[in-house]
């Protein structure tokens, strides 16, 4: 029995190491950074922040085992005049000699800033262990966030970002921060990593905010710019299947790649209505829907799991396994949608 549900404060062992996995700049693998974050999507979930200050830390909890196999996240707004959103936005620069009856097309990357940005997706963990699971759990971990935003609409941006890791170094180091942001900084790639989460402003004061080629730099660059790793190429492939674009736009640290989609655009968005739980004695022998369950207007109380059901009249019929993976009875009212 799987669920999804906020995260806490008492998960930060858990967490922790499930964070150990990826070491992301979203989820560090730092116990004093992990720990405000979770405060924060405590704080977030109870609505005590302001919309586009919250952080929110999804958790999935296999309830047999009692552990935490994997997170997702929501940052209700990436990019505020506090911490502003900065990347480099991919341009082309063409030029032609008639002299030499030469054509080029130049790629070039230029520093950009977003101060009222969009609603970003982050955080993305599944353990090893639960990978290639039957119920698709890294699937069901990120598609729950889009049924989040559905629910509370309100609260998010017209846009949604995800910015994907690009091909990394065996020591977990970017070969774009080597040839580029290292040499205006100083910093190493962790610690620039690290310290962006909190304070972008020596990003916009070192790096250059002239053009820059493309053609300069290393073949061993080039080939990451823009392009997915082998971690994220899945992520890549579902966030296309449900709406989403490559925004010409890269990571300014490592290169990765962000996409972009219109949240009322987003199928999983889209498609997300409210229902009433109803009770079967077996499996239906329906489809596999996203299955939620919150008390009204009480987002710390949001639950959600994967289950075959069947939709009539208003009604989705779970069996009882499903009704207490997500803790709901007949007659409750359910958020699902079908991926």
């Amino acid at each position: 029995m799987f669920q999804i549900r906020p995260s806490r404060p008492d998960d930060l062992e858990q967490v922790l190491a499930v964070a150990r996995h990826l070491d992301s700049v979203n989820l560090p693998a730092d116990r004093d950074h992990l720990e405000r974050i979770l405060d924060r999507s405590a704080a977030s979930f109870a609505g005590t922040l302001e919309a586009s200050e919250r952080e929110l830390v999804f958790v999935l909890e296999d309830k047999s085992a009692g552990c935490i196999a994997g997170t997702s996240m929501i940052h209700a707004q990436h990019g505020t005049r506090r911490a502003p959103h900065i990347y480099f936005q991919i341009l082309k620069d063409e030029r032609y000699s008639e002299t030499l009856d030469r054509y080029f097309v130049h790629q070039c990357l230029r520093l950009g800033y977003n101060y009222d940005g969009p609603t970003e997706l982050g955080g993305l963990i599944l353990l090893p262990a639960y990978r290639r699971h039957t119920d698709k759990l890294g699937r069901l971990l990120s598609f729950v966030r889009f049924v989040f935003i559905a629910m509370h609409r309100a609260e998010f941006r017209d846009r949604v970002i995800a910015e994907l890791l690009p091909p990394l170094e065996n020591d977990r180091t970017s070969v774009l921060w080597e040839h580029l942001g290292k040499k205006f900084t100083g910093l190493t790639y962790q610690e620039a990593d690290l310290k962006s989460k909190y304070n972008k402003e020596f990003i916009r004061s070192l790096f250059p905010h002239e053009p820059i080629y493309v053609a300069l730099l290393p073949d061993a660059v080039k080939r990451v710019i823009g392009k997915a790793g082998p971690e994220t190429r899945g992520v890549e492939t579902m966030l296309c299947g449900i709406g989403f674009r490559f925004a010409n736009q890269i990571d300014p640290f490592d290169g990765g790649p962000h996409f972009v989609a219109a949240t009322d655009d987003i199928t999983l968005v889209k498609g997300t209505h409210r229902v009433t739980c109803g009770e079967t004695a077996g499996e239906p022998e329906g489809a596999s829907w996203m299955v939620v369950a919150a008390e009204p207007g009480d987002a710390a109380t949001f639950r959600a799991t994967a289950a075959w059901a069947e939709e009539s009249a208003g009604q989705v019929m779970l069996s009882a396994g499903a009704r207490d993976a997500i803790e709901v009875s007949a007659g409750d009212p359910l958020w699902v949608v079908k991926p």
